[in-house]
């Protein structure tokens, strides 16, 4: 019975070695297979060498902040040097602390996730990747084999990780590993994460915040800082647990970082796209470069993955400062015109217009995200609700630039880019009497004075269908004239087309040509009076030759593009200008707009808003108040704003949607900030230097008497030097 026992169990042991000696042969096979390549081709060293791993191009402001992003992924690589060592020593105390010693696996760590996990079905085993692992699958992904896939999967990265620890020093590993791995929100590398969730770069990181990061590489969403706080800080607390651990931190240090809250900073540029209009508007422009850069070397550039970076003009406090401004301003006006409408029954003529173009009635409430002046907010409306929430919203633009070289400073084309994309400072609207100095700058040029007197009759036009067009304020006289430059001063209609008649059309559209506006189809005199319709863009880019002694530049928003090394590829030139207008003409014209601002229609400017600096300017208002226009200009800075609705049916009836009420503010509010702040003062709000001679001209008298009564009176009244 012994002897049988015996005999069984050498049988069995024999087995055993044969059958554990062929799985170890298969194992031995299996391993051999993969490595061949039957599984697919793995990368030699020379192809771990030449890992290059995408990364987003950035747009960057003159004030040296990120406002756009172009990528495939959501990347951007950095150096060595700009990694805290308290990020790394977070990352290996969690994820890898044998990492310095092991050649790219660990067998350690199977053994333990053998009896541990598999065994066991303990929670605390953890996993067996090691970080250059974990590196090799974030490079090269992982492939389906089926019920083989692990196995293979694992295997490969084994491979590839002894072979890329040939090839890379350990500091370089970390590198390339937190320049890749994925933290959540499409936001791949410790760069990106950092300026995502604390808004800042990696190398200004604390402990406590790379422990948050480094916590969430376990489960991007779970560990979610925005998403999920509370298991985002019992996750980075581990962290500094095993920091300390691991000797990285003291008892003390452990301790006193616990007791710390989350502190999240998040800003995600594009969600808040708060430059979107003029990021959107670069995006073009640079394709252009790069297209051009392209035929030139035979090089192509992707924006998406070159990791390029895109320095522009605009500067981001003062875009901020104006966004302020608007939301801030608009709010008030909104709920005057939303009075307004509901005093004029508005409200009830577009939903029946709307039931009678679609056929029926939305009633049906569901939230929805709309754009609100605090920011996007969830409200509970009908599909036909939202369309008319938006209908009767007002908008606003706003084109700030440098009339000397053309730089944009700033750039906001509507309310929110995410909700409102479509672009208002390229939108075409009627100008209004923002249009004026161009007629009497044409004037100017063709030997009129600003001491010219000019009718001011109120007249009916049979030739023009019998239009009688009157002065804003509806006064006219019948026995005396007005001096040029007091009517434009106080942008007066009446005077204003007697001198578009006297001036002659052809000199008024040769101007237009010049400035690059778009052809004006009819013969119709209301031209003089701001039919036309502009672009705040052409409007901004004219005002500025006024600015810069007639020469006019075409707005710039790129001033160089380097790559990813910091190569120059692009560089911006001296900007070309087109000699629009005389000298003369330009102080000239800037003399009478200076007293627009002091006196005539933009006086808030100085009596509200107490702003000091030497400043030209011109208000608009269309006709039925449809849209509102300021522009204001100094030898370096051109400040232009329009705010109106998206449909002209939409309007105020009351002066409360008058250029100087709807628009000035805004510009204002844009104005004062810069004054304050020194520097900016300094660079923008620089002094004319105009002869005195130039307003000695506008000393004439604003009327002058016609007529047997104003001959006696002339004869009568001393001369005066």
């Amino acid at each position: 019975m012994e002897l049988a026992k015996k005999q069984f169990l050498k049988k069995a042991l024999k087995y055993f070695l044969i059958l554990l000696s062929s799985i170890l042969l298969l194992c031995v096979l299996f391993f051999f297979a993969v490595y061949w390549g039957l599984s697919g081709p793995l990368p030699d060293k020379k192809a771990l060498k030449a890992i290059n791993n995408e990364e987003a191009s950035l747009v960057i402001s003159s004030d040296s902040v990120i406002i756009g992003k172009f990528f495939a992924e959501n990347r951007t690589n950095i150096s060595n040097d700009e990694i805290p060592d308290h990020l790394k020593n977070a990352l290996i105390a969690t994820e890898d602390k044998r990492f310095f010693t092991h050649g790219g696996y660990d067998l350690q760590s199977y053994f333990r996730v053998f009896f541990k996990s598999i065994l066991l079905h303990e929670s605390t085993g953890g996993g067996g990747s090691t970080l250059t692992q974990q590196l090799i699958k974030n490079l090269y992904g992982r492939r389906n084999y089926g019920v083989l896939s692990m196995p293979v999967n694992k295997i490969r990265e084994i491979i590839i990780a002894t072979r890329i620890e040939e090839v890379y020093n350990k500091d370089q590993l970390l590198l390339l590993y937190l320049n890749s791995v994925p933290f959540g929100e499409d936001v791949y590398g410790v760069e990106s994460a950092s300026n995502r969730y604390f808004n800042k770069p990696a190398r200004k990181l604390k402990v406590q915040e790379s422990a948050v990061l480094v916590g969430l590489l376990k489960a991007n969403t779970y560990f979610n800082p925005r998403l999920n706080p509370k298991n985002s800080l019992d996750r980075r607390n581990m962290v500094l647990t095993l920091m300390e651990k691991q000797k990285y931190l003291t008892k003390v240090e452990l301790d006193s970082l616990l007791k710390l809250p989350l502190s999240l900073n998040y800003e995600n540029i594009d969600s808040d796209a708060p430059a979107g209009y003029f990021v959107y508007q670069v995006k073009k422009k640079t394709n252009e470069i790069l297209e051009n850069l392209k035929q030139k070397n035979g090089h192509e550039y992707d924006l998406k993955k070159d990791g390029l970076k895109i320095y522009t003009t605009l500067n981001m406090q003062i875009q901020e400062i104006t966004t302020e401004g608007i939301h801030k301003h608009l709010l008030g006006m909104q709920k005057l015109l939303d009075n307004e409408l509901l005093n004029h029954s508005i409200k009830e003529q577009w939903y029946k217009k709307q039931s009678k173009k679609t056929g029926y009635k939305s009633t049906a409430k569901e939230d929805i995200e709309v754009f609100g002046w605090g920011g996007i907010v969830s409200r509970k409306m009908s599909k036909t609700d939202s369309l008319w929430y938006y209908h009767k919203m007002l908008n606003a633009s706003v084109l700030i630039t440098n009339p000397k070289n053309g730089a944009v400073i700033t750039w906001i084309g509507g309310n929110d880019y995410r909700k409102l994309p479509f672009d208002m400072v390229l939108s075409h609207r009627q100008i209004a009497s923002a249009f004026k100095p161009f007629l009497y700058a044409t004037a100017l040029e063709n030997n009129f004075t600003p001491s010219t007197y000019l009718d001011n009759i109120q007249k009916v036009y049979p030739e023009y269908d019998n239009w009688e067009p009157q002065n804003f304020d509806h006064t006219f006289t019948k026995d005396s004239t007005v001096a040029l430059w007091y009517a434009l001063a106080n942008s007066m209609n009446l005077p204003t087309l007697d001198l578009y008649f006297k001036t002659g059309r052809e000199n008024l559209i040769n101007t237009c040509n010049r400035l690059h506006f778009p052809h004006k189809n009819n013969d119709l005199p209301s031209i003089a009076l701001g039919t036309l319709d502009l672009s705040l863009y052409e409007v901004v880019r004219a005002y500025g030759a006024f600015a810069n002694k007639g020469e006019m530049t075409e707005p710039v928003m790129i001033n160089k593009i380097t790559d990813t090394n910091g190569n120059v590829l692009y560089k911006r030139k001296a900007s070309k200008t087109e000699t629009v207008f005389n000298e003369e003409t330009t102080e000239m014209i800037t003399a009478i707009l200076q007293r627009a601002i002091n006196e005539g229609t933009g006086t808030r400017i100085r009596y509200q808003y107490a702003i000091n600096a030497d400043l030209a300017g011109k208000t608009g208002t269309a006709q039925n108040y449809t849209n509102a226009w300021f522009i204001a200009y100094t030898p370096d800075l051109v400040v232009g704003t329009w705010v109106g609705a998206s449909s002209p049916e939409v309007h105020f009836y009351s002066g409360n949607g008058s250029g100087s009420s709807l628009a000035l503010p805004i510009a204002a509010h844009v104005l004062r900030a810069i004054e304050n702040k020194t520097s900016w003062r300094r660079k923008f709000l620089t002094p004319f230097i105009i002869p005195d001679s130039v307003y000695n001209e506008l000393n004439c008298d604003p009327y002058k008497e016609t007529g047997i009564k104003g001959f006696f009176n002339r004869l009568l009244q001393p001369k005066s030097n």
